[in-house]
């Protein structure tokens, strides 16, 4: 690892703590018997009228304020197209082109030596439904469909899983602490994906990243890093070339894939 330095960007999804959803009227809450807590908005009828709750924005405003970001004064939502069956609308209502905060960051401390790591943006989005797969049949639970979320995007700025992970631990310090989310990475609340790449020491030039997708802890963030790093570094050096994909993380296992 020592000829090449890793290149990380972190995107983290928090649910914020709204007693309703963004756009609808529906409770917002966790554990409740399935598709007890939705209404035909969160279903995508036809006609239906999304209307956005203030309260979202003014948490958002608060994590964009303790995440040092500065604050758009003029924002509006976008839709994001994609066909799947979590998403009955066949869009996700998101911030694209004007997300509520951009240019923060967040200090950390790595061997006594303090770092920014830059926050790219932070925008404000809608969850999906909850797919649980069981053999051939896929059940969904639109609980979690229309729960507020603000995602929060570095800059491709970390350089290893330590520093990768202090800034999770930090941010969820953050966030907890002025009461936007209840973080609790177990009930998903927060979730992190990883993109990660490697470059010749000396090189300008970023390499080809791999997205590790919806990591459950922080340790094993860390540990999907490390794997990640030396996968991309035995490729390269046995002359092979890195794809750009999306992979998990397979914890029992110990490996990418």
């Amino acid at each position: 690892m020592t000829n090449y330095i890793p290149t990380i960007g972190i995107e983290v999804h928090v649910e914020l703590k709204t007693n309703t959803k963004i756009f609808s009227p529906s409770t917002n809450g966790y554990g409740q018997m399935a598709n007890s807590l939705i209404n035909p908005i969160d279903l995508g009828y036809p006609g239906t009228l999304p209307t956005v709750n203030k309260e979202v924005v003014n948490l958002a405003i608060k994590a964009a304020k303790i995440l040092n970001c500065n604050i758009r004064h003029e924002m509006h939502f976008d839709r994001k197209n994609y066909f799947y069956p979590d998403n009955p609308k066949n869009f996700q209502i998101t911030q694209s082109r004007t997300p509520i905060g951009y240019d923060g960051y967040v200090e950390i401390e790595v061997g006594g030596q303090k770092k920014k790591i830059e926050i790219e943006e932070m925008h404000i989005e809608e969850d999906t439904c909850k797919s649980t797969h069981r053999g051939n049949k896929t059940l969904l639970d639109f609980n979690r469909a229309g729960v507020p979320l603000i995602e929060i995007v570095t800059k491709p700025c970390i350089s290893s899983s330590t520093e990768a992970k202090l800034y999770l631990e930090k941010l969820k310090e953050l966030l907890f602490y002025c009461d936007v989310s209840d973080c609790k990475m177990e009930e998903g609340s927060m979730r992190c994906d990883a993109n990660i790449s490697i470059m010749p020491k000396g090189s300008k030039e970023f390499g080809t990243r791999a997205e590790i997708k919806n990591v459950n802890s922080f340790s094993a963030l860390q540990r999907a890093i490390e794997y990640e790093i030396d996968r991309q570094i035995e490729i390269v050096e046995e002359g092979g070339k890195v794809v750009q994909e999306t992979r998990l993380w397979d914890d029992g296992l110990k490996e990418t894939r």
